[in-house]
């Protein structure tokens, strides 16, 4: 898969299947005690023993984990965030954004205090022996791409969860990740409360503006000259969308296979004529050479201002879009609803 701008965004680097690195390069495969807790270790706040032992279905079966977890790394692309909502601090983690250390956002840089968890993957191939060299009692890979014979490897080393076998790889929706890696971490309780108040937050958006309701919308991609995509309806930076009370475009319906997205050129940019269009580009400085495309900016979409532009990078709003977890949503919403309700009243 892509790892250029477009092709980072317009789905997620999957874990490659030939994981060729050896268990015997990470020792016996056995999970070694934890040391003493040490800087940038998860750390956990009150004991969670009563939630213990819990049993978690996934993708390749179930996996029990008998006790709270102390050290844990996450191989999903976004799972740091969630365990970081908890207050937990992985030791190792997933960087895939590559361009700021540990994927530190506005969301979400101050949870990491002084603590840095080891990189043990930039998105395509987890390090299988900087993994065992953390020595984790804990493994979460939910928005993630693991396949099966990655997941029994992970196994050897730790109690690994990987993602919902329900949903495609890197789709399971916010609440599902959330959820699961509340139960994993002993926190339930917390999560639960954590997913309703963001429910509410969705709730009370729906109620105060009307006029999402009734409004078709897109999300797409011009990162890269030359190069448009529009996203699947089960993308979950198109469903996270729909919650604010918008309706995925079904002109999109049967065009997309197994959720990954639609990758255009200029001859195609009519798929994203719809009532509300939401662009990523890769950064700020991008969008004037997507509106001064001629194909692009003859769109009605364009024409009439109703085109939501959310970069990656400054003011971060795509990245928060795309890390759709229960630290970034309310950020995104908090910068969107805005823009979106103008370009939605132009109808």
């Amino acid at each position: 898969m892509l790892f250029s701008p477009i092709g980072r965004k317009l789905a997620a680097a999957v874990l490659t299947a030939g994981v060729a690195v050896s268990l015997s390069a990470c020792g016996s495969g056995q999970t070694t005690p934890a040391p003493a807790p040490a800087a940038g270790q998860a750390t956990s706040g009150a004991p969670a023993a009563a939630a213990f032992p819990v049993t978690i279905e996934h993708k390749f079966g179930s996996t029990t984990l008998n006790a709270e977890p102390k050290r844990v790394v996450t191989v999903g692309q976004t799972d740091h965030e969630v365990v970081l909502a908890f207050g937990v601090k992985p030791v190792g983690a997933t960087d895939w954004f590559g361009e700021r250390p540990f994927a530190n956002w506005p969301w979400i840089d101050s949870k990491w205090g002084d603590a840095r968890p080891e990189v043990i993957s930039d998105g395509s191939e987890p390090k299988l022996e900087k993994i065992a060299a953390l020595r984790p009692d804990l493994i979460i890979g939910q928005y993630a791409g693991i396949n099966k014979e990655q997941y029994e490897k992970l196994s050897k080393i730790a109690p690994t969860v990987a993602q919902n076998g329900k949903y495609e790889d890197y789709s399971a929706p916010w609440r599902e990740t959330t959820l699961t890696i509340g139960k994993a971490l002993g926190k339930s309780a917390e999560a639960q409360k954590t997913v309703a108040g963001i429910e509410a937050k969705f709730a009370q958006i729906r109620k105060d503006h009307p006029e999402f309701g009734d409004k078709k919308l897109i999300v797409g991609d011009g990162s890269t000259p030359g190069k448009w995509g529009v996203f699947s309806p089960k993308d979950p930076r198109v469903t996270l969308l729909a919650e604010l009370g918008f309706k995925v475009d079904p002109k999109l319906d049967g065009k997309t296979k197994d959720g990954t997205p639609i990758e255009v050129g200029d001859e195609g940019l009519d798929l994203m004529e719809t009532d509300v269009l939401v662009m990523l580009p890769e950064r700020a400085d991008d969008v004037t050479r997507i509106k001064q495309n001629p194909v692009y900016a003859n769109l009605a979409v364009a024409k009439t201002d109703r085109v939501i532009y959310m970069p990656y990078q400054t003011p971060s709003t795509g990245a928060a879009l795309s890390f759709a977890t229960v630290l970034s949503i309310p950020y995104m919403i908090d910068e969107v609803v805005p823009p979106l309700s103008a370009a939605a009243k132009k109808l």
